[in-house]
């Protein structure tokens, strides 16, 4: 299950540990850069969406200044990646409610921080594209924070100014949980008829307002059909889906249907890629299901010990089985090709929810796997332009239309 690495509680201890060792490595700056694995050439930028290992409990004793053996993002694998910049979720789950989901954004917030102070010279938060070019013209990976459920803002205007002055570029209106303001693709999708109102109610538009006034991009992943279509009927800016896929190539309720994505890009906004296996293969969920079936008495002897782990523990026990269920990665091409044919590659970019699902297509392991997608996008004959549009120039000319 998608997010199954989270926990409720999560020990941040790691990020006042002794600082790693520099990597002295001289990276060349310059329009293109060659990677050392395949023979794609990456564009100049490479950014990703929606990243959470922040929110991961990798966190209690990861070093993401050095190569890791496990999750899928540290800064060693981003460099061998080509990755210039990624935003970080923050998140927490339903369960927190008004008194504490804004204190546990917070705190996540201040893990990166910590993250960026132990790496000087290499890693800079960045608040908009000019510093995001910046960052590269100095060689230095460039972090950037959306936080992921209106939940986490606890219906106050001011939390929300409070996140978007510590370096919020986006707010997913809601998770999987609807806000007493905006309605969930969940909620709207298996208890409809429960929900006391659909889409954005005034105070719903009236936040929209203000993260366009603020400069916030508005992110509608997550979002009900009817919260997709009230934000663009309220939004004076370009919007964007940070981690979402086709609709029409794997009908789940979290992907974006053929009119959404069209209505979303008459906006001038962008849909972001998600690699989850259960976004981007239509048969992987029932795959899972078989799966957790068939093991069914060892996960639940799992669960005391590693309660929202259990799951993630039971697909390591049976590493090849989880292999088995892998989409292959021309699946996840394929959705990105569609978005291209039906709404342009000014529309599509990368948001791949890494270190946020038990599952992702194969040879896509981690942020170092990127090239691959290059490759890929070049032998169906994808111009470099167009690569570039997608791997980053459509990020930020939707970041630089919501600052002005």
């Amino acid at each position: 299950m998608i997010k199954s690495f989270f926990t409720g509680c999560l020990s941040l201890v790691f990020i006042y540990s002794s600082a790693p060792a520099q990597d002295t490595t001289s990276y060349p700056v310059s329009a293109y850069r060659k990677n050392r694995n395949t023979k794609a050439v990456l564009p100049r930028f490479f950014i990703d969406t929606h990243n959470d290992i922040l929110s991961s409990q990798q966190l209690s004793d990861a070093d993401l200044g050095k190569l890791q053996q496990t999750g899928n993002f540290d800064l060693v694998r981003a460099r061998r990646g080509g990755l210039s910049a990624q935003v970080f979720s923050v998140w927490c789950g339903e369960d927190y409610g008004k008194g504490s989901a804004f204190a546990q954004a917070n705190r996540e917030i201040d893990s990166l921080y910590a993250l960026i102070r132990r790496n000087p010279g290499k890693m800079v938060l960045v608040h908009n594209a000019w510093q995001l070019e910046n960052a590269y013209r100095q060689q230095r990976f460039a972090a950037m924070i959306g936080v992921e459920g209106g939940h986490m803002v606890e219906d106050r205007l001011d939390y929300i100014d409070s996140l978007a002055a510590r370096g919020m570029c986006y707010l997913t209106l809601t998770w999987n949980n609807s806000t007493s303001w905006a309605t969930s693709a969940r909620d709207e999708s298996i208890q409809k008829e429960k929900l006391p109102f659909l889409g954005l109610n005034e105070q719903g538009k009236k936040i929209v307002r203000h993260l366009n006034e603020l400069g916030v991009m508005v992110d509608v992943s997550h979002v009900g059909e009817q919260t997709f279509n009230d934000v663009l009927a309220t939004s004076t800016k370009p919007v964007i889906a940070s981690h979402s896929s086709v609709y029409s190539l794997n009908p789940h309720r979290r992907n974006l249907k053929d009119a959404q994505l069209k209505a979303l890009a008459k906006n001038g906004g962008v849909v972001f890629v998600n690699f989850y296996s259960g976004f981007i293969d239509p048969a992987y969920e029932e795959k899972e299901q078989a799966f957790l079936a068939a093991h069914r008495k060892e996960l639940d002897s799992l669960r005391p010990i590693y309660k929202d782990f259990a799951e993630d523990q039971l697909n390591r026990i049976y590493k090849k089985e989880a292999e088995l269920r892998r989409p292959p990665l021309s699946m996840l091409i394929k959705h990105i090709d569609y978005l291209v044919k039906l709404i342009g590659p000014e529309h599509v970019g990368i948001g791949a929810d890494f270190d946020g699902s038990e599952s992702y297509p194969k040879g896509m392991d981690s942020v170092a796997d990127y090239p691959k997608i290059v490759a890929a996008l070049e032998k169906l004959g994808y111009s470099q332009k167009n690569i570039d549009l997608i791997t980053g120039g459509n990020f930020l000319r939707v970041l630089k239309a919501n600052k002005d």
